[in-house]
Order: C-alpha cells, then sequence, then structure tokens
C-alpha cells in the first residue's frame, strides 16, 4: 500500500466537523434544550412554527405536551408530518451557537405511556404541572427522521434517526428504575449531585438534581440550567449505575470523607 493509499491512525481523534463529533453534539441538544420551535403544516400546506416546551424520553426522542386548544396540535393530528429546532442559548451572535433541526413524525402517548412520559417531562419542567393534567393536554413524541447539525459557521452535517438515537436494547432494568433512582439522589444525595455539576461539569454551584437518565448519560438541572454528564461506559442496569455514580463521587469529592451515594 502506498503512503497516499494509507489510512489514517486509529488513535487520532475525529475532527470537529466530523459525523461523530456532530453525532454528539446533537445528542447533547436533544438531553439539554429546555424550549425549541415546532413547525407544522396547515391544512393549505404552509409553515407554522411555535414554541414549545422539550424533554426527552431514554431513547432520547424529544417529548412534549400539547393542547388540543393550539393551532399546531390541530395540525399534527391532520397531518403528523413536523420539524423541531433546538437552540442552545448562549451570549453573542446566535449563528455561532449550536442548533439542531429535526424532521420527522409526531406520535401521541398511548394511556399505557403517559405515566412514564408525564413524569419524565415534570422532572424536567417541575413548574408545568399546573396544567398538563388538564383535559385538553396530550403528550406527543417526535419520531425522529433526518437532522441537520449546525455547530457554528461551517460546521454542519445531516445525521439519520439511529445517529441520535440511544439504543435501549438491555437496559430494560434501568429505565424501570430511573424514577426511583432519580427520586433516590435527589433526596438523599443532593451533595454528591452538587459535586458532580460543579467539578465534573464545571458549572456553577446551586441545587442541582437529577431530572433524566440513560445508558449513555445523566441529566441534571438547577433552575432553568440544565447539564449532561455521559457515562465513560454503557450503564444498563441500577447496579452498574451506582458503582458509575460512586466512581464519580470519588472522582469529584476532596479527600475529607465525604460519603458515596
Amino acid at each position: 500500500m502506498s503512503d497516499d493509499e494509507a489510512s489514517p491512525p486509529a488513535a487520532a481523534p475525529p475532527a470537529p466537523e466530523s459525523p461523530y463529533g456532530a453525532r454528539d453534539a446533537a445528542r447533547r441538544l436533544l438531553r439539554t434544550v429546555r424550549s425549541g420551535a415546532l413547525a407544522t403544516l396547515t391544512p393549505e400546506g404552509a409553515p407554522y412554527a411555535s414554541l414549545v416546551s422539550v424533554a426527552s424520553l431514554p431513547d432520547g426522542s424529544p417529548v412534549l405536551p400539547l393542547s388540543t386548544l393550539a393551532v399546531h396540535t390541530r395540525h399534527l393530528l391532520a397531518d403528523p408530518r413536523c420539524s423541531l429546532l433546538l437552540d442552545s442559548a448562549g451570549r453573542g451572535d446566535p449563528l455561532t451557537h449550536p442548533r439542531l433541526t429535526l424532521t420527522g413524525r409526531a406520535v401521541q402517548a398511548t394511556p399505557a405511556e403517559r405515566d412514564a412520559w408525564r413524569a419524565r417531562f415534570l422532572r424536567r419542567h417541575p413548574r408545568a404541572e399546573i396544567y398538563v393534567d388538564f383535559g385538553d393536554f396530550a403528550f406527543w413524541r417526535l419520531e425522529m427522521g433526518e437532522a441537520r447539525i449546525i455547530g457554528g459557521f461551517g460546521r454542519i452535517d445531516t445525521l439519520a434517526a439511529c445517529d441520535l438515537t440511544t439504543d435501549l436494547s438491555g437496559a430494560e432494568a434501568l429505565v424501570a428504575a430511573e424514577t426511583r433512582a432519580a427520586e433516590h439522589m435527589n433526596t438523599d444525595h443532593r451533595d454528591a449531585l452538587r459535586l458532580y455539576a460543579t467539578t465534573l461539569g464545571g458549572a456553577p454551584d446551586g441545587d442541582w438534581r437529577v431530572v433524566s437518565l440513560d445508558p449513555d448519560g445523566i441529566d441534571l438541572g438547577c433552575g432553568d440550567a440544565t447539564l449532561r454528564l455521559a457515562f465513560p461506559n454503557r450503564v444498563t442496569d441500577p447496579a452498574a449505575l451506582r458503582r458509575q455514580l460512586v466512581l464519580w463521587a470519588q472522582a469529584a469529592s476532596p479527600a475529607d470523607g465525604r460519603p458515596s451515594p
């Protein structure tokens, strides 16, 4: 093989513009952005955009509560095709900040799915509890198709649904235990969560809480701020989750005997 035909070294990190880097950035936006612009189709086929609150399901799919009184819901009931723009907030020129546009179809929760979707949404948006149980509200999931990630000027990639979706195979025990694990951490291990956020995530000090977790990582929230901490290895059950949280606590704690979760 000639030098021109040689492959790059396997250990070389991907460039920021690579599909792998774009995939990670897109997944981070899915997990951390709390609101987005939902574009639906009018009966005449014209685009209609509106602001919606967003959370994510264990596989990364966006979930949002929509009222039948809203125009966008009536559009989705007639034609479920839609797109969702998730934009990371930041100072300065907004065009320099990452944003993700998803296309797909909106699917309404079944009665069996509603409670789990509701619990996940309310951990991210606790103040929404005053209206999400009104009779005109239902939870919807975006069944993701293609996505366009823009990481800033000149950093643009197209991604497929498989690039965005978190694999849940073999992680049924973790998904089933999520609510219980989050409540336990938020009740008994607030000091550890604060250390995770400030020491491992570089976030300001505050009352950080678990808002969601999945095989790839854990999402923390403090007021309107969100933070994603990725697991170094895939986590699929509560025992593996506890081991990872203990390792994080040990890495983040000063040598003062602070208890682990």
